[in-house]
């Protein structure tokens, strides 16, 4: 019976340390080389932002905030921005899943000379949590959210999640 309780006790104590505050989890991954914005904030129709998406295009495909263009992670290249906005002044706001992905990229416009970009504090994840619309891919409003995998999804709590699971069997 001890061995039980301790068990029980054990798996309790685990999954409560694993249960980090956004702000935790974005403080542990995150150098805060970028300033944040709010989805509130961006929300507000007065905030005329260009909105750069840094997850995969598989993530973009399944949903990503309307009028985001798709700039990645993995293959990121700074040219396609620099190429399309030459206002470096101009406000960009730049997001991914939680907001880990797009402060690498965000820091990458930094260096390049951009003097008004943001993360999006939550990203695509806080973005649904607050109730905000993505659309997919043809630009029909959508419930999923592709969350990149199981553990990630954990922080979705509004909408429906969409990630790769992996199999085991061979």
């Amino acid at each position: 019976m001890k061995t039980v309780l301790f068990l029980f006790i054990s798996l309790f104590a685990a999954q409560s340390i694993a249960q980090d505050t956004l702000d935790e989890l974005l403080k542990k991954h995150n150098k805060n080389s970028v300033p944040y914005i709010t989805v509130q904030e961006l929300a507000m129709p007065k905030t005329d932002a260009i909105i750069l998406d840094a997850r995969e295009p598989k993530e973009f495909e399944v949903s990503h905030i309307k009028n985001a263009t798709l700039v990645g992670y993995d293959f990121f290249d700074v040219k396609t921005v620099t190429n399309k906005y030459t206002d470096k002044d101009q406000k960009i706001v730049v997001y991914c899943s939680l907001g880990i992905r797009s402060e690498t990229i965000a820091k990458k416009l930094k260096d390049e000379g951009y003097t008004n970009v943001f993360n999006l504090y939550g990203g695509i994840f806080e973005w649904k949590n607050n109730d905000f619309t993505v659309v997919d891919s043809e630009d029909n409003e959508t419930e999923q959210i592709h969350t990149f995998n199981e553990a990630w999804s954990k922080w979705l709590t509004k909408g429906i999640k969409v990630f790769e699971t992996t199999s085991t069997k061979k």
